[in-house]
């Protein structure tokens, strides 16, 4: 938790002396999988807060890392190149990806135990990643 309460703080540092993220420039259609792709990790985040409000953190780890985990990875691998937008990324920006992927089965790891205290605990691994990459990169 505190690493997020860090990052929230320094987002709104960040907006109050305007955006220094690093704008990351995409092709339209790799620009346009993204933004799918971040829409559904949002929808799969919030899917995965109601399973674990609801007691189901077993159900919950299996959707992170059917969804987030590495098992979720390689989702615009057929699209052409111009389409998919790992390809198009800084490395650092790819790899806060890679760690969001590694995060969600660490979390998936620990919900699997069924301990519904553990996996409160490790619900910021889900965010983490995603939290310190639109806090660096903006693609608009």
């Amino acid at each position: 938790m505190t690493t997020a309460l860090v990052l929230g703080a320094l987002s709104l540092s960040a907006s109050a002396a305007g955006d220094a993220r690093q704008l990351v420039t995409l092709p339209a259609a790799a620009q346009d999988s993204l933004r799918e792709e971040m829409l559904a990790n949002l929808r799969a985040l919030n899917a995965i807060l109601v399973l674990v409000a609801e007691g189901k953190v077993r159900e919950a780890g299996t959707l992170a890392e059917e969804s987030l985990g590495l098992s979720a990875m390689g989702k615009n691998r057929s699209l052409p190149l111009e389409a998919r937008p790992g390809a198009h990324m800084p490395p650092a920006m790819h790899g806060l990806g890679m760690d969001g992927h590694k995060a969600a089965s660490e979390f998936a790891r620990i919900a699997a135990s069924g301990d519904r205290d553990k996996t409160v605990a490790a619900l910021p691994l889900l965010s983490g990643a995603c939290v310190a990459c639109h806090h660096s990169y903006r693609v608009r």
